[in-house]
This record gives C-alpha cells, structure tokens and sequence, in this order.
C-alpha cells in the first residue's frame, strides 16, 4: 500500500486578492499625466484636421480658378472673333473662324451633339416641348429639334429640346 501524505489545515486562510503596493497619489498624478497627453494628442489632431480642411479649400479655390482662367481665355478669343466678324465687310468668313473655333473647343473637351431627328424619343437624351399628330410615323419618334442637345464624355451636358410625333388616327 501506498501512503499519501496530506497536509494538516493550519486554520489560516491565504489571501487571495492582491494589494496594490503603490500610493493612491502616486496613481491620480499618473492620470492626470495620461489624461493631459491624451488631451494633448486631441487638440493637435483637432488643429492638423483643420489645417487639412483650410489647404483643401485653398486647393480648390485655386483649382476652380484654374478651370475659369481656361475657358474664360477660350470666351475671349470667341469675343475678338466676333468683333473682328462685326467689323468685316464680309462678316460670313469671320463667322465660320468662330464656328471653327468653336467646334474646335467642343472636340477638345469630347462635347458631341445628340444626333435625334427620326429617332425614337427617349427621356435620358430629349425634352419634349411639343407633340404633333402625324399619319404614317410612329409614336415617340422625333420629327423636329427645336434646341440641339450635347453630351460630354458619354454624359449629358443638355437634353435635346424636341417635337414628337403621335400617329394620327383615321
């Protein structure tokens, strides 16, 4: 047989939670210390957040100003052709140097017209103004433009304002 020791209750029961051996002081001081860091790290992120939204908006300021300063300059020589066209004793060569001109800024910035007479209308692309009863066409089908439309990059910059026709019944 085996013999196991055991051991005796001493009748003393063991501690188990721990004391904290620092200073309560000691603890708030330290606090304190972390709080005004955090503080600290708070209002500087709040300034840097703030100087990023002001040199955002200079950004863009100066961004929009870029986008004006070019197609004003375009205006400009639109303006001296026009003069120029106004003064002409033939102002119809002046007048295509304008149309020229200026289907040649349409082509530079992808803007095309919307190609609608004898289409169907569609209500992405056309604004109807208009319907006219017409015998032998169909229904919706574009049958006068009254305003071109554009678009640019494949994106409508104006809707075609357009007549439409309805077949007339007899």
């Amino acid at each position: 047989m085996v013999s196991m020791t055991t051991k005796k209750p001493t009748g003393k029961k063991k501690d188990t939670t721990e004391k904290k051996t620092t200073n309560p002081r000691k603890e708030i001081d330290k606090l304190k210390q972390e709080l005004t860091n955090k503080d600290d790290k708070l209002l500087r992120s709040i300034a840097d957040f703030q100087n990023y939204q002001k040199r955002m908006e200079k950004e863009l300021i100066l961004k929009e100003e870029e986008i004006k300063k070019k197609y004003l300059s375009e205006l400009i020589d639109i303006n001296e052709l026009l003069k120029k066209a106004y003064d002409d004793n033939d102002p119809k060569t002046g007048l295509k140097l304008i149309l020229n001109n200026l289907n040649n800024f349409f082509e530079k910035e992808q803007i095309k017209c919307i190609d609608c007479i004898g289409k169907m209308f569609d209500h992405n692309l056309h604004h109807a103004v208009s319907t006219i009863e017409k015998e032998g066409c169909d229904d919706d089908t574009i049958i006068e433009e009254v305003k071109k439309g554009y678009m640019i990059n494949e994106k409508l910059l104006r809707p075609s304002q357009v007549i439409v026709a309805k077949n007339k019944k007899k």
